[in-house]
């Protein structure tokens, strides 16, 4: 295994991110460490929330809920997932899996002992961190989750199996206009037609996969912070016809490029889309019922915050309120706008939410 690391110099200026690195080395498939950062503020005796992020996200996405979690007498623990951020960044598209990444970010928890943790997930972080939850359940006293899920789809589908490998693979070149009306109307996960999502999702995986330059701040700060459409469109339809590289516009989306300076280092956003189980050819289909029948036995509290205004994850709370045990009784939020990435524009409401989650329980 190949494994690539951000020179820390493309992190020195970023605005509002004053955190001390932390570095924890674990060993991947008996193979080379993997280099593993993560955030540690607030008093080391003081109850631990552990924050998560996505794709193609990282731990910057916390900088403002860092803060006022930290404000409340809290520790707050905020890790880069291998292949993001500060952490080690597998070079090759068949070192990232979603039990991979579960895997490892097992090993880093048991790394640094930590226990009593109340999680916070959300996007890949809410996928990968319910799953640790699974693995390393006597640490973890609650959950939280925002605009994620723990998909499967075990429905046998020969038909949408079949479509969707013809779609990714059929050699025609996805713009990111056309990706963006797609999953603008990605139907809800579980909706009653439930080849709608598969189909709908793979436009976003064919497209991270076959963008070599993933443009990561890009589209972050287009989801968080629309820019006006006179600046956005015509760099849109250069990169669409002449190929060239969408490179941020503000310091907010320079900020969430920089674990990236070249195409190489984007392998791990590039590829884990591909990974969501979203059909029932997915290899992860036996550990996803087995996380699920977990759950639906999971009795700590477990807290729901998304956003109404999120394509791919809307409604998907439902899902868990009433299914999980511990659900139960909790106050339950959607918020009406706030985006996929809630945590840039609902960060008080959430970290209010989690700060009276543990004073309540």
């Amino acid at each position: 295994m190949q494994v690539l690391r951000t020179p820390d110099h493309y992190f020195e200026t970023l605005p509002d991110y004053p955190f001390e690195p932390h570095y924890t080395e674990i060993v991947a498939d008996q193979g080379p460490t993997l280099r593993i950062h993560h955030i540690d503020e607030g008093d080391r005796h003081a109850p631990i929330v552990l924050l998560l992020h996505g794709q193609p996200s990282w731990s910057y996405l916390y900088r403002k809920m860092v803060p006022l979690l930290v404000q409340q007498g809290l520790r707050v623990i905020a890790p880069d997932l291998p292949g993001y951020g500060k952490s080690d960044k597998p070079a090759a598209r068949e070192d990232y899996s979603y039990q991979r990444q579960v895997e490892w970010m097992g090993a880093w928890l048991v790394a640094n002992d930590f226990s009593d943790v109340t999680f916070f997930g959300q996007d890949w972080g809410g996928l990968i961190g319910l799953r640790m939850v699974v693995d390393h359940s006597e640490r973890f006293a609650r959950v939280v989750i925002g605009n994620t899920g723990l998909p499967i789809n075990a429905l046998p589908n020969p038909d949408l199996v079949a479509k969707v490998a013809q779609f990714r693979s059929d050699g025609q070149r996805l713009s990111l206009p056309a990706m963006s009306r797609v999953l603008s109307r990605l139907p809800r996960l579980g909706s009653e037609d439930p080849d709608a999502f598969p189909m709908g999702f793979a436009h976003w995986q064919k497209f991270c996969w076959e963008t070599v330059d993933l443009p990561a701040g890009f589209l972050m700060e287009m989801m968080i912070t629309p820019a006006p459409t006179w600046r956005v469109a015509p760099r849109l339809l250069l990169h669409h016809y002449f190929g060239n590289s969408l490179h941020p516009l503000t310091p907010l989306g320079r900020a969430y490029e920089a674990p990236f300076p070249a195409p190489e280092y984007k392998m791990g956003p590039r590829a884990m889309p591909s990974q969501v189980p979203t059909l029932p050819t997915d290899p992860s289909l036996e550990t996803q019922a087995r996380a699920w029948a977990f759950f639906e036995g999971f009795d700590k509290p477990f807290l729901c915050l998304f956003t109404a205004d999120d394509p791919v994850t809307r409604g998907l709370e439902k899902s868990f309120i009433g299914r999980v045990p511990g659900t139960r009784g909790l106050n339950h939020q959607v918020f009406e706008r706030g985006g996929h990435f809630l945590q840039e524009r609902c960060h008080h409401e959430l970290s209010d939410a989690i700060g009276s989650l543990i004073r309540a329980t």
